[in-house]
């Protein structure tokens, strides 16, 4: 059966890289579980490192973090559908909000069960994701933060993630702006300014992040190293703290160039025949996964004389050449994962998860 192993090893040597870098610049920050997908194994290893404040989308994941530990800080990372609101204000610290009505019900439901819910109030910045418009920052403040119930603790953007706009240092100084402006003009501080993710890292690393700028939402850099300016690994740390372990369920010497009438496959492709490949062969492994389970673009094989040719929905074909590491049926084919890759394995009951050292 195929699994995602988490390597503890390598999961604490990127923590203790980016917790370093962030209290050197005296930034604080949490990590982002929605990868995990509320995995209680994982989301153990993440509580242990000793972060303190954990970030995800879904309120499930949540509740498994305040099941581990109920000390840890939960923040909900997406304006909330209002039929989640009464579990959002028992699992979640703080959440990230970008409309009135839904801010009123959070008032409400807050002082029904007694509670300070803290909210970072998201801007627009430029991606066309979630985000109140520039222009209506300061009257949405008014309206809300004399809400019962409610603390608005920070003002918050989010770059990259739909459109691919990158950070830059103008558009984190007017995001570290408009917190000196509501604090001038109603009295009240603003604690937190949430303007960095893994894609805002290198700007850091670069001294290019400018004043202001004091907190962090990292989730793809803790995991896989990313720098998403490079589409590299940051320099020191690791990309290896998630793999794909798949097993060989057949293996043999076959045709490169399929025979017969060609008609469209089950996703809809047509294949190209290539005629320098006509009349050669190479072995193929055939492994237990599948588009199911897995996007082939988001594998990288961890032994590079290894191709993928494609995938059907539960078996990966990979071209192993003359299978010069004489692999036989039964043998293990590792893989690196990319995050978007990794995401659909983790939320897939098909594919086991295991911890390691």
């Amino acid at each position: 059966m195929a699994y995602v192993k988490l390597y503890r090893s390598e999961l604490r040597h990127n923590f203790e890289y980016l917790d370093a870098l962030f209290k050197k610049n005296g930034i604080k920050w949490g990590i982002t579980t929605k990868l995990l997908c509320g995995n209680r194994d994982f989301i153990n290893e993440v509580i242990n490192l000793g972060v303190g404040e954990v970030h995800d989308s879904r309120i499930s994941n949540l509740k498994v973090v305040k099941k581990v530990d109920p000390e840890t800080v939960t923040i909900y990372i997406k304006p909330p559908p209002k039929d989640t609101i009464p579990e959002l204000i028992k699992y979640a610290d703080i959440s990230l909000n970008t409309e009135l009505s839904t801010m009123h019900e959070l008032s409400e439901e807050a002082v029904r069960q007694d509670r300070i819910h803290k909210v970072i109030i998201m801007i627009e910045m430029g991606d066309l994701r979630e985000g109140v418009m520039r222009d209506d920052l300061v009257d949405f403040y008014e309206k809300v933060f004399r809400l019962p119930g409610i603390e608005v603790v920070g003002l918050g953007t989010n770059l990259n993630c739909l459109h691919g706009v990158m950070p830059d240092g103008d558009k984190l100084i007017q995001l570290a702006l408009y917190k000196q402006i509501i604090e001038l003009r109603f009295k009240k501080e603003i604690p937190l300014v949430s303007g960095g993710t893994t894609v805002t890292i290198p700007l850091l690393l670069r001294n290019q992040l400018p004043d202001g700028i004091n907190h962090f939402r990292v989730g793809e850099a803790l995991f896989f190293g990313k720098d998403l300016f490079s589409d590299g690994i940051i320099e020191g740390m690791s990309d290896q703290v998630m793999e794909l372990y798949t097993q060989i369920i057949e293996i043999s010497e076959k045709p490169l160039v399929p025979t017969g009438d060609m008609g469209v496959n089950p996703q809809g492709k047509t294949t190209q025949i290539k005629t320098e490949d006509m009349g050669k062969t190479a072995y193929r492994a055939i492994v237990d996964i599948g588009t199911l389970d897995i996007q082939p673009n988001y594998l990288i094989p961890v032994n590079e004389n290894i191709t993928i040719t494609d995938a059907s929905s539960d078996m990966l074909v990979l071209d192993v050449g003359e299978n010069p590491s004489k692999y036989k049926v039964g043998d293990k084919i590792r893989f690196k994962l990319k995050y978007m890759g990794a995401l659909g394995l983790m939320s897939s009951d098909y594919i086991e998860k295991k911890v390691a050292d």
